[in-house]
């Protein structure tokens, strides 16, 4: 305060002149100083674009395979991005007319991308069309148009425990097998237990790998819950066999799987008084359709709705049921809508919405309070419930594919 006291407004007179004068002495190339080299660190770091190539293909099983993707230095990707060991990256795709997305977890460690690859998990699905494409589809030599690495299901130094207990089906297993490699290249530093529930008879995803490092190294230990094959695999996960794990001291708990894995966890956590800052969720089923949501409005379930599109100035009219997704009927309807998680977290699909009633999943409403409010909302995981008009903020993803 004294040393502002002691400010004369003689100072600041010429201040203007002065600014100006250093201003027009200055060379017209950009200088090399610190700030140009955040710049391109922040570059190398978020880059808008990944262009990739499969090198490999490692089969699992037969409704599984890793596929390895390297740099493609051809389409100008000299260097991928680094990543946190529970990341994803989302790859974008033309499937028919619909241009579309799908996150996958990084299944390899932070270190591979400096080598120049990442590996991803594609396992078989139902309802998963993008999954069930590329198994059918990609092949060497396949040219793949990603995102930078995305996503908060990593550990944090500052937040969790040095234990952690990691609960996972085998959709959600990749990323706990990256977790494993970043402890044992010493990348991160905590201890990794990892809780798994499989089917008796199935082949387990990453078995193998897993093992071997939990044998090289000390810090991983991996534990089977093996049932039924006709039994839920999320009600096995009870407080009690949670508790058996829990004996000393704080532990952070990460939950990767199916959403009715997560709910379940989630219930016994929550029983025993765990601090909410030590736990993460990040379930693998995407909202595009309404099956197995609390509070969805049944009498609306099926109906159909028009949709009115706001983007660019111009205003475009598509068809949309209260059954799908809002990102649902974009894709569908020929809009590249910039998503990258497709479950109401990251916020890239972040649209407004101009009229009409929606409905969205309590559980994956992952809104600002201030968006909430004045009428923004992700589609990704929002059901119209009457006729609707937003307005959207695509990008030519056409361009790229």
């Amino acid at each position: 305060m004294k040393e502002l006291q002691n400010l004369r407004k003689i100072d600041f007179k010429d201040l203007k002149s002065f600014r100006e004068k250093k201003i027009s002495m200055a060379n017209e190339t950009l200088c090399e100083y610190y700030f140009n080299k955040a710049n391109q660190l922040a570059d190398a770091l978020h880059p808008s674009i990944q262009h990739l190539v499969v090198s490999d293909i490692i089969e699992q099983n037969n409704e599984a395979k890793i596929y390895v993707l390297n740099r493609d230095t051809g389409k100008g990707t000299d260097q991928l991005a680094y990543f946190s060991a529970g990341q994803y990256i989302s790859i974008f795709l033309k499937i028919g007319t619909i241009y579309t997305n799908h996150p996958f977890p990084i299944c390899s460690s932070p270190n591979d991308s400096l080598k120049g690859f990442y590996k991803i998990l594609v396992k078989q699905a139902d309802c998963d069309v993008v999954s069930n494409y590329i198994l059918q589809n990609w092949e060497i030599g396949t040219k793949i148009y990603a995102s930078q690495p995305f996503g908060s299901f990593t550990y944090e130094y500052l937040r969790d425990a040095k234990k952690v207990i990691g609960i996972a089906n085998d959709t959600g297993i990749a990323a706990f097998y990256s977790m494993a490699q970043a402890i044992s290249d010493g990348i991160d530093d905590f201890s990794l237990t990892i809780l798994r529930c499989v089917k008796k008879g199935c082949d387990i995803l990453l078995k193998f790998e897993l093992d071997e490092i939990s044998c090289c190294c000390n810090k991983i230990n991996v534990d089977y819950i093996r049932i039924e094959q006709n039994d839920e695999e999320d009600v096995f996960v009870t407080a009690d066999v949670i508790k058996e794990y829990t004996t000393k001291g704080e532990c952070s708990f990460f939950v990767c799987g199916h959403k009715s894995l997560c709910d379940n966890v989630k219930h016994e956590l929550e029983s025993l008084k765990i601090k909410r800052k030590f736990i993460r969720y990040t379930n693998t089923d995407f909202y595009e359709d309404t099956k197995g949501i609390v509070g969805f409005p049944k009498e609306k379930l099926g109906n159909k709705y028009s949709l009115k599109l706001k983007c660019h100035g111009e205003v475009k009219d598509i068809e949309c049921s209260s059954s799908k997704t809002l990102l649902y009927a974009l894709e569908h309807g020929g809009i590249g809508v910039p998503s990258r998680c497709r479950n109401g977290a990251c916020g890239y699909c972040r649209s407004i919405l101009i009229s009409g009633e929606v409905f969205i999943p309590e559980d994956n409403d992952g809104r600002r309070l201030a968006d909430s409010r004045f009428g923004w909302i992700h589609p990704c995981v929002t059901y119209p419930l009457s006729d609707i008009s937003i307005e959207v903020y695509p990008y030519n993803m056409k361009s790229d594919l």
